[in-house]
């Protein structure tokens, strides 16, 4: 009897001995967490700051400021060229991965067809693998058919990775679509190509709306597949950056940091848009459904 008696005590001073020590890792993980966004915030402040900065060589602010940098920055480095190139080459990237993405993930998730694993296995190696080891076999191609250093040439570069992400944001949107609203367009004499078009279009029209920011989003951060394939003409805003900072040169880091900045806000702008209108979880669950397949 007096076992059975401490024994729930003995349990409860155990529960009581480990909630402290619960306590210190939550508050060591929210420490880590905390550290890692000061500092980050830390650097995206010091380069928004210099940006503005006159000379700034000691002391925790610039000498003075100004806004000059930013006009600098605009003519040295032909921003406005570089932002035309830029909206053209993601304009033309989101248009065609959705003209092509979303037949695709209609027949995946509507049609079961003999290799449908293997096309999408192969549909999300560009999803699981670095962007880079595949882009350099990928410009040797390009650069052998003389598409390398066209917007031609850049378009097709960054629809590689653009169409898996548009069939892995459509596929969920599709099959929540009821297959029996298709069925009774049929009835009343729709067409296939008036099905799609007038019934599942606009039912899939915030999905579109998500693949096709996502997709925006996704080109105009894409480093790797533009530099190999660009040249000074066509050279989208990131690729356009690099070269201000690490061609040979002399350059005033106030100017390269204003044009930083004017990146940030732009990557900064087009990410909250996607966010509203995609779900992360959504798509990292449908990664991990395919693969597990």
């Amino acid at each position: 009897m007096s076992i059975a008696r401490s024994h729930p005590a003995s349990r409860a001073a155990s529960h009581r001995r480990g909630l402290p020590a619960g306590r210190l890792g939550s508050w060591i993980t929210w420490g880590c967490v905390a550290f890692f966004l000061f500092n980050l915030a830390a650097l995206i402040l010091s380069v928004v700051v210099n940006s503005f900065g006159t000379s700034w060589f000691a002391g925790w602010l610039p000498q003075g400021f100004t806004t000059a940098w930013y006009s600098d920055a605009w003519s040295e480095f032909a921003l406005g060229e570089v932002l035309q190139t830029t909206l053209a080459v993601t304009l033309a990237v989101v248009a065609l991965s959705l003209l092509l993405g979303v037949p695709a993930a209609y027949a995946l998730a509507r049609r079961d067809f003999p290799g449908k694993r293997v096309v999408l296995l192969l549909l999300l190696l560009p999803v699981l693998l670095p962007p880079i080891t595949y882009g350099i076999p990928l410009a040797t191609v390009l650069y052998k058919f003389h598409l390398a250093g066209t917007m031609t040439g850049v378009v097709a570069a960054n629809l590689v990775p653009a169409l898996p992400f548009v069939v892995l944001v459509m596929t969920p949107f599709v099959e929540q679509i009821d297959t029996n609203v298709e069925s009774a367009a049929r009835m009343c004499g729709a067409r296939t190509r008036q099905v799609f078009t007038r019934v599942l279009v606009p039912l899939l029209l915030p999905g579109i709306l998500a693949a096709g920011i996502l997709v925006l989003v996704r080109t105009v951060a894409m480093f790797e597949l533009t530099f190999l394939v660009a040249d000074a003409d066509s050279q989208t805003l990131i690729v356009a950056l690099y070269s201000a900072a690490f061609t040979p040169g002399i350059r005033a880091a106030q100017a390269i940091d204003a044009m930083a900045v004017i990146y940030m806000a732009l990557s900064a702008v087009l990410l909250i848009i996607a966010l509203v209108f995609v779900n992360p979880t959504q798509i990292v669950t449908q990664v991990r459904e395919a693969t597990a397949e």
